[in-house]
């Protein structure tokens, strides 16, 4: 559970990450290798990797000290945090707020910074001064933003629905469970792999050798 949780929270600041890298590499393309520089790097990694820790960290704590009588049979495929809690014979309305406020809360700052990061991408592209240029840039950013979407969108409806949505089906809570866990690392081969000229280009010879067969 704490492993699967971290993964997510770490993705998040990931894309946050990725996000300043494409600010710097579009607004101030000369100083790019002066700004991130290998060590700037490895203390941004550590940086993102100690922050994922301490928010996921509490939450394995605050289920340890709840007692667990009934069944150990919880209706999802994987270790969800308030469905592992929601076994308990306890009060756990500290692990419904915890689990739900501290991540959410993290993650909304981190979906901040990337729209601010992206707003200011967007100004510099709209400056430069032939069309070709803005292409170029945009087509930099096109597959990240597909994958933050990709990342973001059924995350927050599975969050979202698991604190408010009392009267929703668990099929449902189940389904998007699993698709913000199972869609983004599916996808994001194909996304990427879209916009790589060379894994693209060998895309294209195989299919067309296949048709001339």
């Amino acid at each position: 559970m704490f492993f699967l949780h971290y993964s997510f929270v770490l993705d998040s600041a990931i894309l946050m990450a990725m996000a300043f890298d494409r600010y710097v590499a579009i607004c101030s393309p000369l100083r790019y290798t002066t700004i991130l520089t290998p060590k700037t790097i490895i203390k941004i990694a550590v940086g993102i990797s100690f922050r994922s820790l301490c928010i996921i960290l509490p939450d394995v704590f605050l289920l340890t000290r709840l007692p667990f009588c009934r069944t150990r049979i919880i209706p999802h495929t994987y270790c969800e945090l308030i469905g592992v809690a929601r076994l308990a014979c306890a009060d756990i309305s500290i692990n419904i707020w915890y689990g739900f406020c501290v991540p959410i809360m993290t993650v909304i700052s981190d979906v901040i910074l990337i729209a601010v990061s992206y707003t200011l991408v967007l100004c510099a592209v709209f400056r430069l001064p032939s069309q070709e240029a803005h292409q170029k840039a945009l087509g930099t950013c096109g597959s990240h933003v597909c994958v933050i979407l990709m990342f973001y969108t059924p995350a927050f409806f599975s969050i979202l629905a698991h604190r408010f949505g009392h009267n929703v089906s668990l099929t449902f809570h189940i389904m998007f469970a699993n698709l913000y866990i199972v869609i983004p690392p599916a996808l994001n081969p194909i996304v990427y792999g879209v916009k790589t000229k060379q894994i693209r280009d060998k895309v294209i010879i195989l299919f067309s050798t296949k048709g001339r067969e």
